[in-house]
């Protein structure tokens, strides 16, 4: 049983009624205001929250949802969607009026309110609206009337005069037409009802009536107590309960549905005067009292302890055992108790004399009751007592031995005890021994307070097995398999040189500290302890733990040990015996048969309190709180919940908190789902899921991320445009000066040029003179004049057209065939590919024709000379060909030629010059004819290659 007050959350001296409403929430009424428990918290609803009273009698919850709320002094209100609204709220609560306390019908969304004496009206309360039906049921000669109950579906309000004995009246509030039942009231009688069966109470005696067609009352049966009935309450299942004045409650095992005839009742809660009883959707139970807050207990434990009504069961037990002749308790006294056949002998040892009981050995018709400071040997046949000489020490513990015998464990050491001849035989002396169990003919285990030892019965010698563990209990389980309970380790299985495995609390235990065991077969073992009781089934390399609690009918969970019999267990706990059928505690549901309620969700600022409405929020009031409640009171406030946030994260958390809080959500659409985890680990039937939604500031929409990522990219683009193109301008701005330089070098070298061809001339004229060939001298001047000019006009340009080209080198050859006395012939080709408009290099050829005629040429004695000099185009290249008949070079010869001659110097200049400048390739080969094509002469070729892309139009 179970105490909620001011500890837990009721912060309330004195409770008043108690009801559920259709989420599964308990409803407590009190002189503090309203509470609202979930299994875990109690919500508090008091004057801040809007009551103007908070002496609250009673709640009732109406089919929309509402809590409608009875106060005293008339101060109606009403709970919805989380607020209360009260009569300044509402003002059609201020026409609700009585001079007393009233009596209360639900109907769906309707609640009707009536005066049990002589009442005027009638008011109904339906969605915030206040009705009123005026009755007149009295009479000027008998003004004292007493209305117990209300028919809405017949439409009649039944009552009673309380001064005149005369028959109960049924009185119609539509037709106000009266109707004379069957049966009269005494003074004095109260009046409860449940449907059609109707409870007349009157000091110690209850008449059960049914009524029949509306008018018949016909009495069921008659209950006498000598207790004195301050009221009358039955459940949802129609089971009856008595609130005696003097403090308890009485309830029977027969319901008004039993027609069978009441038989003594249970008292519970003797100490404690009891205001209101609730039977919840699981038919646990609750009551609400005077000054003790309220009490709880479960479905289970009640059963339990209804239907083995066992007077004297509530003794505090420490051990116990069991053979033919029944189970043996011992408590916490000199006492002790031998149950069979529902009913518990005791036997006294030592009147009020508090040792406790130890350990309890039974074989055959012999029981060994160890208590804490002597030991007593009781024959259940002739029950007779014999006490045991243990000496000066304190036994531990009571153990099975050889036949005919058991083991004394003390504080002093192991003794084999033969109960037949009363005699000792010392096993282990001077050493505190708690636990032991013979494993062989001739070997014990032995635990000490710390360790476990093998000990050898004959030579005495002990070794060390286990170090470190308190065993408390051992047992065998099947052949070399041993099963230990410690005190902090949980539960060891062995056998006899290894441990097996540990099974401790993270396994599944209620607890790592273990009492005592009990085997029920070679797989299956129960373990006691303060906790509980668990059941340990042994699958191979796999465990199946069941654990038991109060909730499933124990007396208590601090239990001292356990024994099987059948299917039936009995448990010996601090507050008497409990006896359960194992078949029905296996038989629990795998889940809870409950989902997780959201009573609220609160996004940002704003708190939603009916969570299938649409759930939006805005970022950045992106802060979520689902306010969550798992009504499961069987878990007795053990609660936890598992959720996850689909959308954001598929994994599942766990928490102990009924606010599950998340903090700056991102934008979007999601799905809360919650499993509620109660008792023993199960967890809700199916998750309670609601969705939400985020909303995006119009700067995390898609468009508004996709139109930045436009303009980023945007600027990105001017950025590296601006980039390249201020990195391409200071290049150009580089070549541009590199090209001004190269300019100028080109100038530099045409200036070169034109004074080294002027040198070349004057001294043929020189020459001409010096020979005083005078119209030789005369004609040459006339040329030379025409080559100047030319040469100072093409000297300005840096490109001209293959045309002028091949007129400049005429007029130079013909110049210089003048000079050398027709010492050789010159020819010009152009090729049909060639387009004489191309563009070249100005003065380009020149030098090379010049280098011909001084070094191939003018060394000829044996035969003309001859230069050729051909434009051909192949293979997207201007191939320019000088070529002359002399006697050719060699290796040697190339390299002076390229390094000697200033004029070829000087072209090679130009040529890199125009590389650099036109990124136009020029390329420079010379061959000796002699060695490539058998003939005498010299053979220079100049490939040019424009650049593609560049509109200088060489040779285009």
């Amino acid at each position: 049983m179970v105490n909620y007050s001011e500890e837990e959350g009721l912060n309330s001296s004195y409770t008043y009624t108690l009801s559920q409403d259709m989420n599964g929430f308990i409803w407590v009424g009190s002189d503090n205001g309203l509470f609202r428990f979930d299994g875990k918290e109690f919500k508090q609803y008091n004057k801040k929250n809007g009551l103007k009273n908070i002496e609250v009698l009673s709640s009732h919850q109406l089919s929309n949802g509402e809590i409608f709320i009875v106060s005293f002094l008339n101060d109606f209100a009403y709970l919805k969607d989380g607020i209360i609204v009260n009569s300044d709220v509402n003002k059609e609560l201020k026409k609700i009026h009585f001079e007393h306390n009233p009596s209360v019908y639900i109907h769906q969304d309707a609640i009707y309110m009536y005066a049990t004496g002589d009442p005027k009206n009638i008011y109904m309360y339906r969605n915030g609206k206040v009705h009123t039906i005026p009755i007149s049921i009295s009479n000027s000669r008998s003004p004292d009337m007493y209305t117990f109950s209300f028919d809405l579906s017949n439409h009649l309000l039944y009552f009673s005069d309380k001064n005149i004995k005369k028959n109960i009246e049924a009185y119609d509030i539509i037709t106000k037409k009266k109707t004379s039942c069957n049966i009269s009231l005494e003074k004095y009688t109260m009046v409860y009802r449940k449907d059609d069966y109707y409870i007349f109470k009157n000091k110690g005696k209850i008449d059960i009536y049914k009524l029949y067609n509306k008018f018949t009352f016909k009495k069921i049966q008659t209950y006498f107590t000598n207790e004195k009935i301050q009221h009358v309450l039955v459940d949802n299942n129609y089971g009856i309960w008595l609130c005696l004045e003097d403090g308890g409650v009485l309830h029977f095992k027969q319901t008004l549905l039993d027609n069978r005839k009441l038989s003594d009742p249970i008292k519970f809660l003797d100490k404690y005067v009891i205001n209101s009883i609730l039977v919840d959707r699981d038919n646990n139970i609750w009551f609400s009292t005077q000054n003790n807050g309220i009490y709880f207990i479960t479905e289970r434990f009640l059963k339990s302890y209804m239907h083995l009504p066992i007077k004297n069961n509530s003794s505090y037990i420490t051990a116990i055992a069991k053979n033919d002749s029944g189970v043996f308790l011992g408590y916490n006294e000199a006492k002790s108790g031998i149950y069979n056949a529902n009913i518990i002998k005791d036997i006294t040892f030592e009147e009020n004399r508090k040792i406790e009981h130890k350990a309890i050995f039974s074989e055959g018709n012999t029981v060994i009751f160890g208590l804490s400071r002597s030991i007593i040997q009781y024959n259940t046949t002739t029950h007779q007592k014999y006490i045991l000489n243990s000496g000066d020490y304190n036994p531990k513990n009571v153990l099975p031995y050889t036949r005919g015998s058991a083991l004394i464990c003390s504080s002093a050491g192991l003794a084999a005890y033969n109960y037949s001849t009363h005699r000792y035989s010392p096993i282990l002396q001077q050493e505190r021994i708690y636990t032991a169990l013979l494993y062989d003919s001739d070997s014990l285990f032995a635990g000490s307070f710390k360790d476990l030892y093998k000990l050898d019965v004959k030579t005495k010698k002990k070794t060390l097995f286990l170090e470190g563990y308190y065993f408390t209990d051992i047992k065998k389980l099947k052949h070399n398999v041993y099963v230990g309970a410690t005190n902090l380790n949980g539960i060891i299985l062995f056998s006899n040189n290894k441990v097996l495995k540990t099974i401790a609390q993270s396994n599944g235990l209620l607890t790592s500290q273990i009492k005592k065991i009990e085997v029920e077969n070679e797989n299956v073992f129960w373990a006691s302890t303060n906790s509980g009781v668990s059941r340990i089934e042994i699958r191979g390399t796999d465990l199946k733990i069941n654990n038991f609690t109060q909730t499933d009918g124990l007396p208590s969970n601090v239990v001292a040990g356990c024994v099987i019999k059948g299917d039936t267990l009995f448990a010996g706990t601090s507050k008497g015996l409990g006896i359960l059928s194992i078949r029905d505690l296996l038989s629990q549901q795998k889940f809870i048969n409950k989902r997780v309620i959201i009573n609220s969700v609160t996004i940002g600022n704003r708190e939603f309190f009916n969570v299938k409405q649409k759930l939006t929020g805005q970022t950045p009031n992106n802060n979520i709180i689902f306010n969550l409640s798992f009504p499961d009171y069987a878990s007795q406030g053990k609660i936890s919940y598992k959720y996850k946030i689909e959308g954001l994260n598929n994994h599942w958390e766990t928490s102990s908190s009924p606010k599950i809080i998340l903090n700056a959500i991102p934008p979007g659409v999601y799905t809360f789902k919650v499993f509620g985890i109660g008792y023993n680990g199960k967890q809700s039937y199916a998750s309670s899921d609601v969705s939400f939604e985020i909303e995006p500031k119009f700067w995390q929409t898609w468009w508004f991320k996709f139109l930045m990522i436009i303009l980023g990219a945007s600027v990105l683009c001017i950025l590296i445009t601006l980039y390249f193109q201020k990195k391409r301008n200071k290049k150009l701005e580089t070549l541009y000066y590199e090209k001004k330089i190269a300019e100028l070098e080109l100038q530099a070298i045409k200036a070169q040029i034109n004074p080294h061809f002027i040198y070349n001339c004057l001294n043929s004229i020189q020459f001409l003179l010096y020979k005083k060939d005078y119209a030789e001298t005369e004609n040459y001047l006339d040329v030379f004049s025409q080559m100047i000019r030319k040469t100072l006009h093409y000297s300005e340009k840096t490109f001209m057209p293959i045309q002028e080209e091949i007129e400049y080198l005429s007029l130079y050859l013909n110049m210089e065939k003048l000079r050398l006395k027709e010492q050789f012939d010159y020819s010009i080709h152009v090729s049909e590919t060639v387009d004489k408009s191309w563009t070249i290099p100005s003065l380009l050829i020149q030098p090379f024709v010049e280098n011909a005629i001084k070094h191939g040429i003018s060394k000829l004695s044996d035969r003309k000379g001859e230069i050729d000099i051909r434009f051909d185009y192949m293979d997207t290249s201007l191939c320019i060909s000088i070529e002359d008949n002399g006697n050719g070079i060699n290796n040697k010869d190339q390299t002076s030629i390229k390094s000697g001659s200033f004029g070829v110097k000087l072209s090679q200049k130009r040529i890199e010059t125009f590389k650099q400048l036109f990124e136009t390739n020029i390329t420079l080969v010379i061959n000796n004819l002699s060695e490539e094509k058998e003939k005498q002469g010299t053979q220079i070729k100049l490939y040019i290659t424009p650049y593609e892309n560049q509109n200088t139009s060489l040779h285009h």
